[in-house]
This record gives C-alpha cells, sequence and structure tokens, in this order.
C-alpha cells in the first residue's frame, strides 16, 4: 500500500471522527465541557504525580520545591477537576475573561502609545473584541464555557467535513492515476 492510499484513509477516519465529536459537542455542550474538564482533571492528576515523584527523585534545593508546590498544586487542581467539573468549568471561564480583559486593556494602551505594528483600526477594534468578550465571560461564565464546547464542536465538525473531502479527493485522484483493470469474464 502506498502512502497516498494510506493517506486517504487515515484523512477519511479524521473527517468521521471530527465530524461525530463536533455532533456530539453541538448537540450536547454541557456534557462535553464536563467531559472535557474531567479528562483536563486527569491529565493534571497524572501531572502531579510526575512532578511529585521528579521532587521525590531531585537532589533538594529549588527544584525539589519547584517540583513538588508544582505537584500538590496540579492535585488540588485535579480534584475539582474530576470531582466538581462545573465548579472548575467555571473557574477557568473566569480566568479566561479576566485574561481578555487584562489582554485587550493591554493591547488597547499599546494601540494608542503607537507600540504595536499594523493598521490602528484593526488593533484598536481587537483590543476591544477581547475586552467585550472578557466581559461577557466574566458575567455568564457557566454560559460562556457552554458556548465554548459548542464552538469547539462547530469548528470540530468543519475540521472533520475538510479531512473528509481532502480523503475522497485523493482517493479520487489515486482512481484516476491507476484505473481498475477491466474485468474478464
Amino acid at each position: 500500500m502506498s502512502w497516498l492510499e494510506a493517506n486517504w484513509k487515515l484523512s477519511v477516519a479524521r473527517g468521521v471522527l471530527g465530524i461525530v465529536f463536533g455532533v456530539v459537542a453541538m448537540v450536547w455542550p454541557v456534557e462535553t465541557l464536563v467531559t472535557l474538564v474531567v479528562l483536563w482533571g486527569v491529565w493534571a492528576l497524572v501531572d502531579g504525580i510526575g512532578a511529585l515523584a521528579g521532587a521525590f527523585r531531585a537532589e533538594g534545593g529549588l527544584a525539589t520545591t519547584v517540583l513538588a508546590l508544582t505537584g500538590v498544586l496540579a492535585l488540588v487542581v485535579a480534584v475539582f477537576a474530576i470531582f466538581r467539573p462545573g465548579m472548575t468549568g467555571t473557574a477557568l471561564t473566569w480566568l479566561l475573561g479576566i485574561w481578555l480583559i487584562v489582554r485587550g486593556l493591554i493591547d488597547a494602551v499599546a494601540t494608542i502609545a503607537g507600540h504595536l505594528p499594523g493598521s490602528k483600526v484593526l488593533s484598536f477594534l481587537a483590543a476591544g473584541l477581547s475586552i467585550v468578550a472578557g466581559v461577557i465571560f466574566v458575567a455568564n461564565p457557566g454560559g460562556a464555557a457552554v458556548a465554548l464546547a459548542f464552538w469547539l464542536g462547530l469548528i470540530a465538525f468543519l475540521w472533520g467535513i475538510t479531512f473528509l473531502v481532502v480523503g475522497l479527493i485523493t482517493r479520487s485522484k489515486l482512481d484516476d492515476a491507476h484505473p481498475a483493470a477491466p474485468a474478464t469474464a
């Protein structure tokens, strides 16, 4: 089997998975959000255990302290993410909202001061959009988190369609390049 033959099958499989995930995320955004937060919590748990193991193997000093603190913090976050995913999702949305507001304010000041390259109008518009998005996230973190899960689903769906089409086009080109031998009677 050539690389292109395997590649089109991989593209089609990635496309189908993207479409399925996208539909699931758009139809059940709350459940998708909870699942993503729990999966993130599992990752934080593994990361925390790894950091603590590294702290015990380290030879002392700042590296041991940093690894131990990182490990403990990761374990605390993991417990909340796994056992209280709604609260964790809300907290993460709050942090994202605050970050967007601060980032927008910094970009607005940098634009006014002339420190950002490119169009001042577009830079200022981008800064304003960051601030507005941040305010929306802070004002309604639950709704914003669900909206993010929906948008993630929509993007995955469109991504899936793209890979599916690329795979089918690749297969079609392979068929054109190597037509099937006529059947003998």
